[in-house]
């Protein structure tokens, strides 16, 4: 059900803006946990390793969800999975109000998991079934974008409520937001139709691929190694970056938290003008190198310690802006890796890469933090960060200009 027939602006520019709207929500629950690590240190007495499990947790079911979500993607369509996630994020909230200790804390971090678990490949396979084929480009940029600002609002979001409402109503206020997107979805959802693979095969009565045919194409692993070092490195920005700036250079709290929520604008500006390049520039995995390469140099430079507090936030927010620009064109890098008629399976398997990345991350580069180890944390990511460009250069290298799967 490729759109390949241009759709008036307004039908394209409102499925673009309500999975936008979903995918915000998606990356505004990545930092449910992170951004209250310093009030959970100070009220149970968490360690840095601790903290990070419980990360690793919430990425752990949720890139095994998002691998297996991609099938039921497939055959049942996007919108049903759409709705589930958004309610089970409202339910992590509400939980995340009245927890008491680690336990609850796991439970949260394995329920947000779960819930983030199917919003990739649900947004990818809408986008390209309901969205005209000259606008793709445009709306992978503004999904990238909404993305952004997704991280952008969580900083503002739960400060402002905690220091109004204290920190456990400021989960209950996330819970309430929650509800009100899935309502505005739901209102909506005949823009979020989708139609499934298997009723596509026998529509266009072709022959059906074996279901794990895709599995057997390196570019697709090639991908998934590609998510899988690069949000390594975001990983270690949302969750210490607060801590580093505080520990290297002594800045406040709330200067911290602002510098992190200048990392996120400044992705969205990145990812903005990065929608341009995605559309002019055939090469999508040279733009993805470039950014990636700029981006480390960048967060290397934050890491030797030798600059002030005030021109590290400030390179360490411009990071976010090189890496951005190669947001639009990463996910063209991977739609042309995709063969026709597995879009939900290949996203699925492709961005539990990502979920892969942010589980191990916390897990090595908070040992680094409860060493004291702030500088090499930011050098060390910016080394993985570089192996990402490697990755990127490889998908391109194998990715032909049609993609066939295997038959049964």
């Amino acid at each position: 059900m490729q759109n390949d027939t241009t759709a008036p602006l307004r039908q394209d520019a409102s499925v673009i803006g309500l999975v936008g709207l979903a995918h915000a929500s998606s990356h505004f629950g990545h930092l449910l946990l992170p951004l209250m690590f310093p009030v959970f240190m100070k009220e149970f007495g968490f360690s840095f390793s601790e903290l990070g499990l419980l990360m690793s947790i919430f990425f752990v079911v949720s890139g095994v969800g998002q691998a297996c979500a991609g099938f039921v993607v497939d055959r049942l369509g996007a919108r049903p999975l759409l709705f589930l996630a958004l309610a089970i994020f409202a339910l992590a909230c509400f939980l995340a109000s009245s927890v008491q200790g680690y336990v609850g804390l796991q439970l949260v971090a394995a329920l947000a998991g779960l819930g983030n678990a199917t919003f990739h490949p649900v947004d990818f396979t809408i986008l390209n079934q309901r969205v005209s084929t000259a606008r793709l480009g445009y709306a992978f940029s503004a999904h990238g974008l909404t993305g952004n600002l997704g991280w952008a609002a969580a900083p503002v979001f739960f400060a402002f409520f905690s220091a109004l409402l204290g920190w456990r109503n400021a989960y209950l206020a996330a819970a309430l937001m929650y509800a009100a997107v899935l309502l505005l979805m739901v209102l909506y959802r005949e823009r979020l139709q989708t139609q499934a693979a298997h009723h596509m095969a026998r529509a266009a009565a072709a022959p059906v691929e074996h279901a794990m045919a895709f599995m057997k194409l390196p570019v697709v692993w090639w991908c998934f190694g590609f998510f899988l070092l690069s949000t390594m490195t975001l990983a270690v920005v949302q969750s210490f970056s607060v801590s580093i700036l505080q520990a290297m250079h002594g800045v406040s709290f709330e200067a911290a938290t602002l510098t992190l929520t200048g990392y996120m604008l400044a992705g969205a500006l990145g990812v903005f003008v990065g929608g341009v390049v995605a559309t002019r520039v055939q090469h999508s995995d040279r733009v993805v190198a470039l950014a990636m390469s700029a981006g480390a140099a960048l967060l290397a430079l934050c890491g030797t310690g030798w600059l002030g507090a005030s021109a590290t936030m400030v390179i360490l927010a411009g990071t976010g802006f090189a890496i951005g620009i190669g947001g639009p064109s990463r996910d063209m890098m991977i739609k042309k890796a995709t063969p026709k008629g597995a879009t939900g399976r290949v996203y699925g398997l492709v961005y539990s890469g990502l979920d892969t990345g942010f589980a191990i991350s916390p897990l090595v580069f908070g040992g680094l933090m409860d060493h004291g180890w702030y500088g090499a944390t930011l050098v060390g990511a910016a080394v993985v960060l570089l192996l990402s460009v490697v990755a990127a250069l490889g998908v391109g290298q194998r990715t032909p200009a049609h993609v066939p799967l295997a038959r049964t």
